[in-house]
């Protein structure tokens, strides 16, 4: 049985998985597993392909830090062109340490607190997408104390469903996200007397993983709508923000394809053209999300009465995906054994919770103690929600670029993790 890759940076050669130029194999033998890896070369063609797809249009893609924070992710997106999406303190904090500059920053969330906007109004950012009339008040007073006008992105929330799982869908009446088409009009209308803030752009999102393009003509046709609604109001408009969502193919059914994405783009160029404003862009997963795979070994093989179990050395704090949203990423080995048959597996990790499946019934080549092997799809959402559960600690994480590969965070230690406690006084 053939693996299939769902991610044309990695390849086998000699029946050996590669990133790039680099044998998986030797990157486990140098820092242990489990561990995560990214390619440079997946990054960059997903950049290229959006970027490209949008020519003529003037749009800055933000690429959504909560996808991957790792500074060197961040740093080689920069390095492509990429603004970021931030949606804490944290995150802007990290974009900033990665050379990201302010005014390619755009700062989502509905809970920013005082000082989260406080920072963002010092170093300059592009745009707070402000998403309630509590939020817009806390941002006016920031502003004000500062002696500054902030820049405000009004996020709608379309009441378009997105066909996404349903902890995923952002767009919907039902969501806690953006205000809505009427509310926008209020909230715009009061702006206008505010000498602390400035309405400068419509922004929305409705929704990740997104594999059918259609709910997006939807939203995007409310959008313009209310744009040239508030513009013929007075708004001076600056930009439009269509968000982002954009779907992966995980191995169980097709992610966007070429095409698909020329028809998203399509969508937007149908839709934005005309108001010949700069355009802001917000992908994460489909930038990230096929470029990183978890790598594990197999522990032990376990023999049920009616099933057998694979255990890995990787769990659930490692990947939580499968256990929060019953995600599937479908699993590769390290090394093509072609005469092994086929056999059906549980695959499972250590952690004391049964939720810590990854699969049921896997049909694999048949896999045995001491095999490396490789969950595909997992560079989204994947390490940066790891977690220490059961004092596990967090793993690596690896860069590769054509031969050369290097790592971009060290194995936690056990000190490390422990001294994170700290006692009382009366203990």
């Amino acid at each position: 049985m053939t693996a299939r890759l769902l991610d044309p940076a990695f390849s086998y050669r000699d029946q050996d998985l590669h990133a790039e130029d680099v044998k998986i194999a030797d990157v486990a033998q140098a820092v242990g597993t489990p561990f995560y890896l990214y390619s440079t070369a997946s990054m960059a063609r997903q950049y290229r392909r959006l970027h490209d797809s949008l020519s003529g249009l003037d749009a800055l893609i933000c690429y959504a830090i909560k996808a991957n924070s790792n500074q060197a992710v961040i740093a080689t997106m920069k390095e492509l062109g990429a603004g970021a999406d931030v949606v804490s303190q944290g995150e802007l904090l990290r974009a900033l340490a990665a050379g990201v500059p302010a005014s390619r920053i755009v700062f989502a969330g509905v809970g920013k607190r005082p000082e989260e906007m406080r920072l963002g109004l010092e170093k300059g950012i592009l745009q707070f997408n402000v998403e309630s009339w509590p939020e817009l008040d806390a941002l006016e007073q920031e502003a004000q104390a500062l002696g500054l006008i902030a820049p405000v992105a009004l996020r709608i929330n379309p009441d378009v469903d997105a066909k996404t799982h349903a902890k995923i869908t952002t767009g919907t009446a039902e969501n806690k996200f953006g205000v809505t088409i009427a509310q926008a009009r209020e909230i715009a209308a009061a702006i206008k007397g505010r000498k602390h803030l400035r309405l400068e752009a419509l922004a929305m999102h409705i929704g990740s993983q997104l594999v059918d393009m259609t709910p997006y003509n939807s939203a995007f046709e409310r959008m313009a709508a209310l744009a040239r609604e508030l513009q013929a109001d007075g708004h001076a408009l600056r930009r439009l923000d269509v968000g982002g969502g954009l779907g992966i193919d995980y191995g169980k059914g097709q992610g966007p394809a070429d095409d698909q994405v020329e028809v998203y783009a399509e969508m937007v160029r149908r839709h934005f053209a005309d108001f010949k404003l700069p355009l802001v862009l917000e992908p994460g997963r489909y930038m990230i999300g096929n470029a990183g795979l978890m790598v594990s070994q197999v522990v032990y093989i376990k023999k049920g009465e009616n099933k057998q179990f694979a255990i890995l050395d990787s769990a659930m704090n490692d990947l939580i995906r499968p256990t929060l949203y019953d995600a599937h990423h479908s699993l590769v080995p390290l090394r093509q054994e072609d005469a092994r048959k086929a056999q059906a597996y549980d695959l499972v990790g250590p952690v004391c919770e049964t939720g810590d499946t990854f699969a049921q019934s896997a049909e694999l080549v048949g896999l045995e103690a001491g095999d490396l092997v490789a969950f595909q799809s997992a560079g989204a959402y994947s390490a940066v929600m790891a977690s220490t559960y059961n004092s596990r600690r967090l793993v690596p994480e690896v860069l590769v670029k054509g031969a050369s590969w290097a790592q971009v965070r060290a194995r936690q230690s056990f000190e490390e993790l422990i001294a994170q406690d700290k006692l009382p006084s009366w203990l």
